[in-house]
């Protein structure tokens, strides 16, 4: 048996330090359904956004390996308020409703529209945008749109590909080769996209070694 090299050693240790930190207590601490209710917490942010039902619930409970920490539906559109999550008193993982969601009145769409922006322009201690796009569909206009608001409130944000095993190989290597090209025009966006499978728990490993890195900060 070979000895790891420096670079999978490094890896290992992140690996390792993102299953201690998801290993620890996290507690729903606050939901806000309005601008007013947003809470002022002391812990940096990571917020999970996304278009509806992309798996965004299902992606911050695979992470916590809680089963219900986030509630999650096959309904479009259940999430109907930003719920903040403390991990551990290392940070706070924040579940955004989705956008674009179409079955509900324009007055309920251009509310929660204008929350979730609010709060993704002008949240201080937001370190990063998970911004979660289904693998079998790829970027859409309205995921365009955040990408855009982020870029121009040079707010960091990062693609997390849901729902992996779901697409054909040569199908989503055509996806991912589409949005890094986007994404190395694009100055707020990290370069780096994660492909995850909440179902079957693909990057979620790996994901969690990259938030431990941004708690570490």
């Amino acid at each position: 048996m070979t000895d790891l090299n420096d670079q999978e050693k490094e890896q290992a240790a992140r690996i390792e330090a993102g299953r201690l930190l998801f290993a620890q207590e996290c507690q729903f601490v606050a939901g806000a359904a309005t601008l007013d209710r947003l809470p002022d917490l002391p812990l940096n942010e990571v917020a999970f956004a996304g278009r509806s039902n992309v798996g965004k619930s299902s992606l911050i409970n695979a992470l916590t390996n809680r089963n219900t920490l986030a509630r999650t539906s096959n309904t479009p559109g259940r999430t109907q308020q930003i719920n903040f999550f403390d991990l551990g008193g290392r940070f706070s993982l924040v579940d955004l409703p989705g956008h674009g969601y179409a079955k509900a009145s324009k007055t309920k769409i251009a509310a929660r529209t204008d929350l979730v922006n609010t709060y993704l322009k002008g949240r201080a201690k937001l370190r990063r945008v998970c911004l979660l796009i289904d693998s079998r569909h790829g970027l859409k206009e309205v995921d365009r749109e955040i990408m855009t608001m982020l870029d121009m409130a040079a707010v960091n944000y990062q693609i997390i590909l849901t729902k992996v095993d779901k697409s054909k190989q040569s199908e989503l290597k055509v996806v991912i080769e589409k949005i890094e090209k986007e994404l190395s025009k694009r100055p707020a966006a990290h370069p780096e996209v994660f492909l995850t499978s909440s179902m079957k728990g693909i990057g979620v490993e790996e994901l969690r070694a990259e938030l431990a890195s941004i708690a570490e900060q």
